[in-house]
């Protein structure tokens, strides 16, 4: 069978027809209740089959500015963000100049026709809707007919794409969960925009949409949702935070789930605390002092939180104790853009605290690793006895991804060296808390609650020796310090391995991680069409295993592709490996997810010198 050409985005011709290949723009304003119609719809199309993805891109106030909701559809299953609109819903009169212009030619437009601003283009179809009209004359309740207008633009849509009425009617009842009373005044907008775009629109554009199957088997949800999730199947107990964009709803996420997932089905009592504390060094000092005391404890926070508790982890990493710590980026420095992604916390959170530390750091790349990472971190932090930092951020964690489904854990949790009764009373001799008994820098811990007369020590975040004893001893602080840093080193290898993809005639390798991963892939393939066969490593965690070394040092260059300015991960990865001529930095920060388009210019562009 000939293999399917692949046509980049930024190069299709408009001018024919192209089924399930679109980029859409939803312009509306901050808090127009636009959130619930572009949901459907996206919904509706991974019910079709069709690979999509939806991106909201919001200010970081309650109400009144533009916001803009993008959905990309790929029979081809890439993603990624894109920098051209195909297709432009303008909702909003304020940035409804400024969003005609950015629309690709050949694109199509569907405005509001109270839009009073003149369209000047000539190389677009337009679609007048008389959006409040048609929700006037549906006859909905004053007080949320302007929220339920957006339905018009769904049911213009519907007609014009071939999208299966039906099927959208159905996803609107689940999204409402089957409740006439949000059910109905939204179905009623949306047939008064199926019908009268039956009846009034004429297609001028080649964009449709038809059923395949692409999507069985995934399910579509965001990363907060999906990391949530594997916390509670990680065995969380206790959940800490305090309220910052764009990780609250990771913790809004587990206190909606945990109430009837982890309550003891005896007594119909929680199994679990869920505190909203009232700042983020409160969250996670109650969160440190639950892992202290043998919960699976975590709290969840992005970069400004991040900053704010970095002495306590300092603490936590010292004194050894267990903590599960996610970072969703966004962007800074300072309060920055607070709705835009980034990953530029890697360095922060790589040696966060004063002094000498180095924390495991795990990079989900899909929602999908969310989960996984979610469960996975409490493994990990109470096997070497520190905090675990999982770093994703807003692109992956607030969008919607569709994605496998998960696949839960299948072994017993990893409790780590843990003394109870019964092995304490075997040991003969005193036993110090940190003393190394294995080779392996873990010591082992005793947990409140434990009787025995030898289970008791002293906690210090000051110097120690090993039997948790004070000590300004250089030599004993030297040896702890080491021990420890000794400890963090040999667990690369436990960490989620990189994922290295080969091809044969590969020219150079790309190195990356997180949240770029769609926009490089999908590079890559049109590189490999055009003849520029590339490797790939997405690294998943800190610090490194070998693997890493090998894989750079195997070819005369590597671009590290990621989201920040100064090129964070390529910094890291010098500092780790040695490498230096090797790596060629390919970094970019606008606030903005990379795109498949900046990231193919850029290494053609580069490759041509």
């Amino acid at each position: 069978m000939e293999k399917k050409q692949i046509v980049p985005y930024w190069k299709k011709d408009r001018k024919k027809d192209i089924v399930n290949e679109f980029a859409m723009a939803i312009a509306t304003i901050n808090g127009s209740g636009s959130a619930t119609a572009n949901n459907i719809l996206l919904r509706t199309l991974f019910r079709m089959g069709i690979p999509v993805s939806g991106k909201n891109i919001f200010p970081s106030n309650i109400q009144g500015l533009p916001t803009w909701y993008t959905i990309r559809a790929s029979a081809d299953g890439f993603v990624g963000r894109s920098e051209v609109d195909d297709i432009l819903v303008a909702m909003n009169p304020s940035s409804f100049a400024d969003d005609v212009s950015k629309l690709a030619p050949d694109g199509v437009l569907l405005y509001a026709d109270d839009i009073g601003t003149p369209i000047t283009r000539k190389d677009i179809s337009v679609y007048p809707m008389p959006v409040k009209k048609l929700a006037r004359d549906a006859n909905v309740s004053n007080n949320i007919r302007d929220y339920v207008a957006n339905m018009v633009y769904i049911g213009v849509l519907t007609v014009l794409m071939g999208i299966d009425l039906e099927l959208l009617r159905q996803t609107l009842s689940d999204h409402f969960h089957g409740s006439a009373k949000a059910v109905e005044p939204n179905d009623k907008v949306l047939m008064a925009g199926v019908e009268w775009a039956k009846a009034n629109l004429k297609k001028t554009d080649h964009f449709r949409v038809e059923k395949i199957e692409r999507t069985s088997g995934c399910i579509m949800t965001d990363g907060n949702a999906a990391g949530a999730m594997g916390a509670v199947f990680g065995g969380v107990q206790f959940v800490a935070w305090y309220p910052i964009t764009p990780a609250s709803s990771l913790s809004e996420s587990l206190n909606e789930n945990l109430p009837h997932l982890r309550a003891c089905p005896e007594t119909g009592k929680d199994t679990f605390a869920v505190i909203q504390a009232e700042d983020e060094l409160a969250a996670i000092g109650m969160a440190i002092g639950a892992g202290w005391s043998g919960l699976r404890a975590m709290t969840s926070t992005s970069g400004p939180g991040i900053s704010l508790m970095g002495e306590y982890a300092g603490l936590a990493y010292y004194a050894e104790v267990p903590v599960v710590i996610w970072n969703v980026q966004r962007v800074g420095p300072s309060t920055g853009l607070p709705t835009r992604t980034s990953q530029g916390d890697l360095t922060q959170a790589y040696f966060l605290s004063h002094g000498d530390t180095r924390f495991i750091i795990l990079i989900p790349s899909s929602v999908n690793e969310c989960f996984e990472f979610g469960w996975k971190a409490f493994d990990l932090a109470e096997h070497y006895q520190t905090p675990v930092i999982v770093l994703s951020d807003l692109d992956l964690g607030m969008n919607q991804w569709m994605t496998p489904a998960f696949v839960y854990p299948d072994k017993p949790f990893d409790r780590g060296k843990v003394l109870w009764e019964e092995d304490l009373e075997k040991i003969k001799g005193k036993w110090g808390r940190y003393k190394d008994l294995d080779g392996d820098g873990i010591p082992y811990r005793t947990l409140p609650g434990n009787r025995h007369p030898k289970a008791a020590y002293f906690t210090r975040g000051t110097g120690h020796d090993e039997n948790a004893e004070y000590s300004e001893d250089p030599v004993v602080w030297e040896r702890m310090l080491q021990r420890i840093s000794d400890k963090i080193s040999s667990s690369c290898e436990a960490l989620p391995a990189p994922e290295i993809d080969k091809h044969k005639g590969a020219r150079f390798g790309i190195i990356t991680m997180g949240s770029a991963e769609p926009a490089v892939e999908e590079a890559r393939a049109i590189l490999a069409q055009e003849g520029i066969p590339t490797d790939r490593m997405r690294l998943r965690a800190f610090p490194l295993s070998k693997a890493v070394k090998e894989f750079i040092t195997a070819h005369e260059r590597n671009y590290v592709v990621e989201i920040n300015q100064q090129g964070q991960l390529r910094q890291l990865i010098t500092l780790e490996t040695g490498c230096v001529d090797e790596l060629i930095s390919v970094a970019h920060l606008d606030g903005m997810p990379l795109s498949a388009k900046w990231i193919y210019e850029q290494l053609t562009a580069r490759e041509a010198k």
